[in-house]
């Protein structure tokens, strides 16, 4: 097609037509990202001086903002069944606590150094207590990555694995010829999916029902923000904090703060 058959008809097209390999739609929220490139192209041609009409492209509805987050209790049986994996219970637990803290995406977390500048990841000012997630010299895009302050219960924990020679937030010891080096760890997929599943089988264990479905790295910082939001902290500081937009942390968290339209509920609790 030309870029002159972009319209609703075939962006409409294309969205119902798209499966997966095994004959399942795709979701809404995959269509809309794809679409979005394709509308980015298309701006970025017209921006060029290639096109001189840019399409809109049309996406499909936004599905509604995922709710899903952890309690402190699922969040504690989480990191109890990370500790009990044999060989990726350090990291992962690790994993889960700067998210927990922190509220970083999944990447920005595994490529997380100590005390050390990186042109591939960010790192943790432990001499100061701040977090700088975008690497060094990287361009601001939309995920912002700015830096944050650490609260001072995990910048203490930080401070013991850097006294401890930790290079990494999040790092395996790995033998090679004979001797024992720390390296990142470039995935926890795996090991996600064990402590998943192993979370709800120690809680049982002592009567607690959890369930932990369909919980991803992502929910780490759903869980971050919604946990800030519940205790107190104002949409502005949690904006900057999360390197977040404040749209969105008062679109999809500002429900959970005990400040959320408390004006207009002491109105209406008022006597005339």
């Amino acid at each position: 097609m030309n870029v002159a058959d972009v319209k609703g008809e075939t962006c409409r097209r294309y969205a119902k037509s798209r499966v997966s390999k095994f004959g399942k739609p795709i979701s809404a929220g995959t269509i809309r990202r794809e679409l979005n490139v394709l509308q980015a192209a298309i701006n970025y041609c017209h921006g060029e001086g290639y096109l001189i009409h840019a399409p809109k492209v049309t996406l499909p509805a936004k599905p509604p903002s995922r709710e899903r987050w952890l309690t402190r209790q699922e969040a504690a049986w989480l990191l109890r069944a990370a500790r009990s994996l044999n060989r990726d219970g350090r990291h992962l637990a690790d994993f889960i606590l700067h998210g927990l803290y922190t509220g970083s995406r999944k990447e920005t977390i595994l490529a997380m150094h100590i005390d050390q500048l990186s042109p591939v990841g960010g790192y943790v000012d432990t001499k100061h207590g701040i977090l700088y997630r975008r690497p060094q010299d990287k361009v601001e895009t939309k995920k912002r990555q700015r830096p944050a302050r650490l609260p001072s219960r995990y910048l203490a924990y930080l401070r013991r694995q850097a006294a401890n020679g930790r290079l990494y937030v999040v790092e395996r010891n790995i033998e090679r010829e004979g001797q024992m080096r720390r390296e990142m760890v470039g995935d926890v997929r795996k090991a996600w999916a064990h402590a998943i599943i192993l979370a709800p089988q120690l809680a049982a264990k002592k009567g607690i029902k959890i369930d932990l479905s369909g919980v991803t790295p992502h929910v780490l910082k759903h869980t971050a923000i919604t946990w800030a939001m519940q205790r107190g902290a104002t949409i502005w500081d949690a904006a900057g904090y999360f390197s977040t937009s404040a749209e969105t942390i008062e679109k999809v968290y500002g429900h959970h703060s005990p400040n959320h339209q408390r004006s207009a509920v002491e109105a209406m609790n008022a006597r005339a």
